[in-house]
């Protein structure tokens, strides 16, 4: 049987899992998504890709919408 955490923790329905893997995980996993976006983002002249600066838009707006509230 699982266990209800919402009666233990005070928290709103569809914050489960941030409080599952602490803030402290999360913030530092998106920071790490945002460091691979801007290296993407970085290296995409050096390399003469137009499809790197798409990825790392892509990954710079996941890591914008994960950020804790």
């Amino acid at each position: 049987e699982q266990a209800d955490i919402s009666q233990d923790v005070k928290v709103k329905p569809g914050s489960y899992p941030r409080v599952c893997c602490c803030r402290k995980k999360c913030l530092l996993f998106n920071d790490v998504v945002l460091i691979i976006a801007t290296l993407h983002t970085g290296f995409s002249r050096t390399a003469r890709s137009f499809e790197m600066i798409l990825v790392g838009r892509f990954l710079e707006g996941i890591a914008a919408g994960r950020t804790p509230h």
